[in-house]
């Protein structure tokens, strides 16, 4: 396993690699610019701007000028916020977006995995009816929609929540926004859970374990649970890293200071340092969560063998 995991960390250096090299190049070769603005610059400031960013040397310059700062953990400053560095503004934001997707993909797990349970235990009765139902829902209704309507109740007409803001991580400032987070992610895990769960039911191996008179909790508990949670740790990989590096929508409706603005707003600025920052962050928890489900499996799954 040791070995496994040695060699996948080193297959994940050129992965890496090749995101941030076509990164950079798509993003350069893009129409515009950091400073182009509705008014033209003065053709002066905006060589003396771009002198200060290193933007005008040549592209392949500029390229192993940012390997080279990325090697030694710097990330650059912000062009449209200049007076922050990207390392900063991750420092400030990050952990925010990790503590809401953190709580969110966490309560996601336990709630879709008790219900895809449930769902398949009680097949084509009125909770699995229910269930893919709320599923089903949870699922098309846009984030967009959900949020507001979830500041409208509980904010504006119960006045249990506050509508937005953060101070500090207090737990009632964290709820609207986990809750958001959550249903998209809750939908799916229970979908995945009651598909695996009902045809890990109607295995074999599961029949002869009924046969030799095995309570119900061992069955499932023991045997059929381990082969049907496979699909949604596969899921939960990428899923974590979407959660974690922030959600634009969710942040925005909700004030909350997270990441996630900042990619969207880097984007459509061209923001280049933001948005190969957002790259990087993106990458590395991509590769990270896969490779804890690579373990996983191996863990959970007496089969799967690393050589």
């Amino acid at each position: 396993m040791l070995r496994y995991i040695l060699r996948r960390l080193a297959t994940a250096i050129p992965t890496l690699f090749a995101v941030i090299t076509l990164s950079f190049f798509m993003m350069r070769i893009a129409p515009g610019g950091p400073f182009d603005q509705e008014r033209a610059l003065d053709p002066v400031i905006r060589a003396n701007m771009e002198a200060a960013y290193h933007l005008d040397l040549p592209l392949w310059h500029q390229y192993l000028m940012y390997l080279g700062n990325l090697v030694q953990g710097d990330l650059g400053p912000s062009f449209t916020m200049p007076e922050f560095t990207v390392a900063e503004l991750f420092k400030s934001g990050l952990p925010v977006s990790v503590q809401l997707g953190g709580w969110a993909l966490l309560t996601a797990l336990i709630l879709g995995g008790i219900l895809g349970i449930m769902a398949a235990l009680r097949q084509n009765g009125w909770v699995d009816l229910a269930v893919v139902s709320i599923a089903t829902a949870g699922s098309t209704i846009p984030t967009f929609v959900v949020a507001p309507v979830f500041q409208l109740v509980f904010g504006l007409s119960l006045m249990w929540l506050p509508v937005g803001g953060w101070q500090d991580g207090a737990v009632q400032n964290m709820i609207g926004p986990v809750v958001c987070l959550m249903l998209p992610q809750l939908a799916v895990v229970a979908r995945l859970m009651r598909g695996s769960m009902i045809e890990a039911l109607r295995a074999h191996h599961i029949r002869t374990a009924r046969a030799m008179g095995l309570s119900d909790w061992s069955v499932i508990g023991r045997h059929a649970l381990r082969s049907a949670v496979l699909p949604v740790v596969s899921y939960a990989g990428p899923a974590a890293a979407a959660l974690l590096t922030g959600s634009v929508v969710v942040e925005t409706i909700f004030s909350v200071p997270g990441v996630g603005r900042y990619f969207v707003d880097a984007a459509l600025n061209r923001d280049y340092t933001v948005v190969m920052g957002a790259v990087v962050v993106v990458a590395i928890f991509t590769i990270f969560f896969n490779l804890i489900v690579d373990v996983l499996y191996a863990v959970i799954d007496p089969r799967v063998r690393y050589a």
